[in-house]
């Protein structure tokens, strides 16, 4: 299935919802964005162009995608039919791109942001998407030099997947606390642990924490608003945390960091996974879901933004403040289950340190941001796994 951005609105909705109609249940894809780095200053470096060329006639090719700026690189997994696959995929993807690079003289990290690089010396690809996001948004693009990690994953039935969506808000906050990997950003030490989620989430239109919608009736009712008030020309500017792709039927979970190591990056995925296809089959059984109003899951989601899994959070039900990696260990309990049905259990841990944590335990010890940085980079050395 292609993507829908060029039908009309009308069309393009009801292509939508057969598409969730007709679709399958816990097929996955996963998208992880890495900065493109000058290999000795590992500053940013307009060099995406130079990669997609060298992808042409690899198996990388259809794989690799540009994100924005050109300094900035994607990889897809593609759509997986177990998570089994997916994992294999993830490390296969990254093996490919660090190789291409490594042959470019290029240097890769994939952290949410880059501690030192101007925003404003990096460069808008020049495809129709971003020269309309840039003439758009304008300085809120060109600040937006960040990098996440993606997961899709697939569910059966429109008005599922919002239901699905809905509830996923809640837990918006424990996936963000667990992926922050962002403590620097523009030559400072922020003290966030997710400096990309300000940058992103708090200055993006249409970010964040959505609302919850009745149905695909009521999210397709606030997708039409959009369309018929010129708030948006394509489906891809409403940027929710968490949304109802419009062209893939997938829930689409773009909360995350982007994760330096590779086992991280397939835990995150992993749980963002489980979760999903856990929440789903609550749906089905009618077992009882959170649904707490947008204000509350908004502080928690600030408690995340700024101690990650080193802070607390609020069990927003019974007011109890308690660790957040307390609250992560009762989410994996609750999710393990089905994961080991599914095939991902091994891949769920509860990190001794996040890439957070890790970073500004560095820097605490006297390390320069230049030597963290440093030690995140890849430098087109074999992936393991």
């Amino acid at each position: 299935m292609g993507d829908t951005q060029k039908l009309p609105p009308e069309e393009q909705l009801c292509f939508a919802r057969e598409a969730y109609d007709g679709g399958e249940d816990f097929t996955l894809a996963v998208e992880e964005e890495f900065a493109v780095l000058d290999p000795e200053t590992l500053g940013l470096a307009n060099r995406f162009e130079e990669l997609q060329a060298a992808a042409q006639g690899t198996p990388l090719e259809e794989h690799l995608v540009g994100e924005l700026i050109s300094s900035e690189v994607e990889v897809r997994t593609g759509r997986c039919p177990s998570f089994a696959e997916a994992a294999v995929k993830i490390g296969e993807r990254r093996a490919q791109l660090e190789e291409l690079a490594g042959g470019l003289g290029i240097a890769l990290a994939a952290v949410g942001t880059h501690p030192w690089s101007p925003w404003q010396d990096q460069r808008i690809i020049d495809t129709p998407h971003y020269r309309a996001n840039d003439e758009l948004l304008r300085y809120v693009v060109w600040r937006n030099n960040t990098f996440g990690l993606h997961v899709h994953i697939g569910i059966k039935g429109a008005d599922r997947a919002v239901a699905v969506c809905n509830a996923l808000r809640n837990y918006l906050p424990e996936l963000l606390a667990v992926s922050a990997s962002s403590p620097f950003v523009e030559g400072v030490f922020t003290h966030l642990h997710s400096a990309r989620t300000e940058i992103f989430t708090r200055m993006f239109p249409r970010c964040g924490i959505p609302d919850a919608y009745d149905g695909w009736s009521g999210y397709e009712e606030y997708v039409r608003f959009l369309y018929e008030t010129r708030s948006i020309s394509e489906h891809t500017q409403i940027w929710w945390s968490v949304r109802p792709h419009l062209a893939f039927p997938t829930v689409e979970i773009r909360i995350c960091d982007a994760q330096p190591d590779l086992d991280e990056s397939r835990s995150l995925a992993a749980l963002c996974y489980a979760l999903t296809a856990r929440i789903a089959r609550a749906l089905d059984e009618g077992e009882p879901l959170p649904d707490h109003p947008h204000r509350l899951i908004e502080e928690n989601f600030w408690r995340a933004t700024r101690y990650g899994l080193a802070g607390e959070l609020i069990d927003l039900s019974s007011g109890e403040v308690r660790p957040a990696r307390a609250h992560l260990e009762r989410l994996l309990e609750w999710v393990a289950p089905l994961a080991g049905e599914l095939g991902a259990a091994q891949y769920l841990a509860v990190p001794a340190a996040n890439s957070a944590e890790r970073q500004t335990a560095q820097h605490e010890d006297g390390a320069t941001m230049e030597e963290i940085y440093a030690g995140l980079v890849r430098r087109g050395e074999p992936v393991r796994g």
